[in-house]
C-alpha cells in the first residue's frame, strides 16, 4: 500500500501525540513536556492560522508527521513558511515517507502563495542534510542563534 499524507485533524490527536513524544523524546532527547502542553499546541495547529500539520500513514497506521508554521519575511517583504518538524518512524524510513511528507508542505507553501519554505536541522542529522539536499533545498547564509 502506498503512503497517505494528509493535513492532522481532531481525531488524531492521540496519535500525533504519540508520534511527537518519539520525536522529541526518543529522537531529540529533549525532557518530556506535559501532555497538556502537546495537546494546546496540535490545537492552535487544528485551527490553521499559526501553522497546521501533515500526518503520514501507511497501511492506516500513522507513522510520520511534518509541522509548517506561517512567519513573515522582512526583507522579502512577504508571508514564509517554515518546516519545523518532520519526523517519521525509525521503521518506515527510507520509503518515500519523509519525501511525501515534504511536498505536502512545499505544495502547500506554493498552492497558498508563501514566497518561500525554509527549514533547519540539527548540525550533526547527515540522514536530513542528505535527505534535504535530496530534495532541491540550499543552505542558507544565516547561523541559528537562541536564548532561554
Amino acid at each position: 500500500m502506498s503512503v497517505i499524507v494528509r493535513p492532522v485533524e481532531q481525531s488524531d490527536k492521540q496519535a500525533l501525540t504519540s508520534l511527537m513524544y518519539e520525536y522529541i523524546v526518543d529522537f531529540y532527547k529533549r525532557p518530556r513536556p506535559s501532555t497538556e502542553k502537546v495537546h494546546k499546541l496540535i490545537d492552535v495547529l487544528l485551527e490553521r492560522n499559526n501553522g497546521l500539520q501533515f500526518l503520514a500513514e501507511k497501511n492506516c497506521e500513522p507513522v510520520g508527521f511534518a509541522t509548517l508554521y506561517f512567519t513573515f519575511s522582512t526583507t522579502e517583504a512577504d508571508r514564509v513558511t517554515v518546516m519545523y518538524d518532520l519526523y517519521v518512524i525509525k521503521e518506515f524510513r527510507g520509503i518515500g515517507v519523509a519525501q511525501e511528507l515534504f511536498k505536502a508542505c512545499e505544495n502547500y507553501t506554493k498552492d497558498n502563495g508563501y514566497a518561500h519554505m525554509s527549514w533547519m536541522t540539527a548540525t550533526d542529522n547527515y540522514r536530513a542534510q542528505r535527505f534535504y539536499e535530496k530534495m532541491g533545498g540550499t543552505r542558507g547564509d544565516w547561523l541559528n542563534y537562541k536564548i532561554k
